[in-house]
């Protein structure tokens, strides 16, 4: 075997490809990398938002029809400010309750054999509802609304409980 063979080294032009191919990867694995770090962190504020600020919630069931429908997916906002024929979200028995607010503390509210519901005297014009009903009714008229709390009903009122009976009641 001849040993006095002069080594082979590649040329500029070779060496140069060699850089920027190990310089691609390099970038690629940096790029991918930030961009994984940036869509957790967005993942996070997300998150942290929906908790604390704008809570998200499925709607399941249907006593807000025909407003709010099951499976339907609804934004709420934190307010301490609420209105009548507000709809407010709240805990009950470990599940949040969507509801229509109706009345506010120290009101007098009455619900005839109809379903037709009057606040302090005045009739309450009821657009957003299908169909009147009394259904289930525990309390009696004319009741007063606590002090702190409001009375709550469901635009579906054949179809669920709200502050008509005394497992829901008035709501803080």
């Amino acid at each position: 075997a001849d040993t006095n063979k002069t080594p082979v080294f590649p040329t500029t032009e070779q060496l140069k490809r060699e850089l920027e191919r190990r310089n691609f990867g390099k970038k690629y694995i940096s790029t991918l990398m930030s961009t994984f770090g940036a869509i957790l962190v967005a993942v996070a504020a997300i998150a942290l938002i929906s908790v604390f600020f704008l809570p998200v919630f499925r709607v399941s069931g249907e006593s807000m029809s025909p407003l709010l429908k099951s499976h339907d997916v609804v934004l709420c906002g934190k307010s301490s400010e609420v209105s009548q024929g507000d709809i407010i979200a709240f805990y009950h028995n470990k599940k949040v309750l969507l509801k229509r607010v109706i009345a506010f503390s120290g009101d007098i509210v009455e619900i005839n054999e109809k379903g037709r519901i009057t606040v302090n005297g005045r009739l309450l014009a009821e657009d957003y509802i299908a169909e009147h009903s009394l259904v289930e009714c525990d309390i009696e008229f004319p009741f007063t609304v606590p002090i702190n709390r409001y009375v709550v009903v469901v635009d579906n009122r054949e179809y669920s409980v709200d502050s008509r009976t005394s497992s829901v009641g008035c709501v803080a």
